[in-house]
């Protein structure tokens, strides 16, 4: 079997090749390295529970706020649904008080049912 001088050659070469491939990937192996961290640490899951905390607070003083609103929208609509019935009454003696939102009756000044 005889090896020709290029083959030997190139042999050689190709392992030489090798050799260095092998060495760079076993040095940059070693060297870098890749840290992943969950982020679950002490500070992130107290601000995590802060910012729960404030919604949690803001929604709260939302639903009261919408309450308060729509109570208010309630007592305008019906003293609005009054007005008309106090303005259309049969009673000419009764009138419509914008101050107390109430029908009232010129002559006596009490509160009338239209």
């Amino acid at each position: 079997m005889k090896v020709t001088l290029s083959k030997r050659l190139c042999l050689t070469a190709m392992l030489a090749l090798g050799a260095i491939v092998y060495t760079a990937t076993a040095s940059a192996d070693s060297t870098s390295k890749l840290i992943i961290e969950s982020g679950d640490s002490a500070q992130s899951k107290q601000n995590a529970a802060m910012d729960k905390e404030q919604w949690n607070d803001t929604r709260s003083l939302r639903h009261k706020v919408n309450t308060r609103a729509e109570k208010e929208w309630d007592k305008t609509d019906v003293a609005f649904d009054s007005r008309d019935k106090c303005e259309q009454s049969a009673n000419l003696n009764a009138y419509w008080e914008p101050n107390t939102l109430r029908c009232l009756d010129r002559t006596t000044g009490r509160p009338l049912a239209p």
